[in-house]
Formats: structure tokens, C-alpha cells, sequence
């Protein structure tokens, strides 16, 4: 949920292009999240509140819970966030989180995450990586446009097909897991 409120805020700021990259890196027990943009960007005031859960920049809501919660989480997990904006050229939101913590929250169905993003704003471009010490699953709506011709990002079928893919994509590269915690859960009599 948090990739999708960080993606949504980039939309709001009216983002042509957006990147999600997740790294996994299991030798040094550390996830790392990123959402890139290239919407209208931020002063350097409103940067530094934007983890302020009591401030927002919409005018129909009093408090902004999306940033503020992704900092808890990843501060909770031995992490931290950082936010990068420029105004009119865009912002960088990067959550780095101990990979193998209790308290990490899974990364929850990435596939069908994407699919809602790219189906919902299907003129908008993105990008999607996770990689996995050394290996990478990639997903790139530019090139899906030109495979996919007449068809629209926003038929059905593509829902399908997008979720489907990463689904499998990420599972090759045995991408969100909890490695050392299975293995403790597994037990010495179990390996």
C-alpha cells in the first residue's frame, strides 16, 4: 500500500513518467524502495514537512498519512526515508528497510499493485525494476505500447497479463521474502 500512495501522489503531482525500483539485497540484510517522478516537484519547505502527518498540500483533506507512514515503517525496521524533490522537475522518495526484520511488513502483491497504476493511468509511463542480488525482473510501459499496438494499457486483458508477469517475474528471482526468517522458522530439523 505504501508504493501505491507514494505512486498516487506522484500522479497528483502530474507525473508523465514514474519509476518504481526495489532492491533486495539479502548479503546486506537491506530493502530498498524507490519512487521516482518527474511531476512538479517540491520546495524545499514543503519537503521538509512532507513527513508531517499533520500537513498536506490538498486542499480537501487536513492531514497527509502516506510519507509519514512509509518513514514509520521503514524507521521501525531499522531504515529509513529519504525524499529528494526539485520543483518542476521532480521527486525521489526512497525507503530503505532491514530486509529480514520481524516487523517488516511483506511487500504485498506487487503485480497486482502495477496493474491498477499502469491500467488507471494508462498515458502516463512506468517503470517498474526488482532486483534480487544480481538478478532483475523489468517491466516498461513504452515497450508494452509498442508490443501491445491498437490495444490499450487500460483493456482488461492487460490487467491480466501485467499481473501475471510480475507475479511470475518476481517469483524467479525469488524476489519478497524473508530468507533468514524462513530459515529460523524452518528450524534445524527442517532444512
Amino acid at each position: 500500500m505504501h508504493i501505491l500512495d507514494i505512486a498516487q501522489n506522484s500522479l497528483r503531482a502530474g507525473a508523465s513518467q514514474v519509476e518504481v525500483r526495489i532492491r533486495e539485497d539479502r548479503e546486506k540484510d537491506r530493502l530498498i524502495i524507490e519512487v521516482e517522478d518527474n511531476g512538479r516537484g517540491m520546495s524545499p519547505e514543503i519537503v521538509k514537512r512532507v513527513a508531517d502527518p499533520f500537513y498536506t498540500t490538498r486542499p480537501t483533506r487536513v492531514a497527509g498519512l502516506g510519507v509519514p507512514l512509509l518513514k514509520e515503517a521503514a524507521e521501525k525496521c531499522g531504515g529509513y526515508l529519504e525524499v529528494h524533490s526539485q520543483e518542476g522537475k521532480g521527486t525521489r522518495i526512497k525507503a530503505v528497510f532491514q530486509l529480514d526484520h520481524f516487523d517488516r511488513a511483506p511487500l504485498g502483491d506487487m503485480g497486482e499493485t502495477l496493474a491498477i497504476l499502469i491500467t488507471g493511468n494508462p498515458g502516463v509511463n512506468f517503470l517498474y525494476l526488482h532486483q534480487v542480488d544480481g538478478q532483475a525482473y523489468r517491466l516498461d510501459t513504452r515497450e508494452m505500447r509498442e508490443v501491445l499496438g491498437p490495444v490499450g494499457l487500460e483493456d482488461p486483458s492487460v490487467f491480466a497479463f501485467i499481473r501475471e508477469d510480475i507475479q511470475q517475474g518476481l517469483k524467479k528471482i525469488g524476489a519478497a521474502t524473508f530468507p533468514k526468517i524462513a530459515e529460523i522458522l524452518r528450524g534445524p530439523g527442517n532444512r
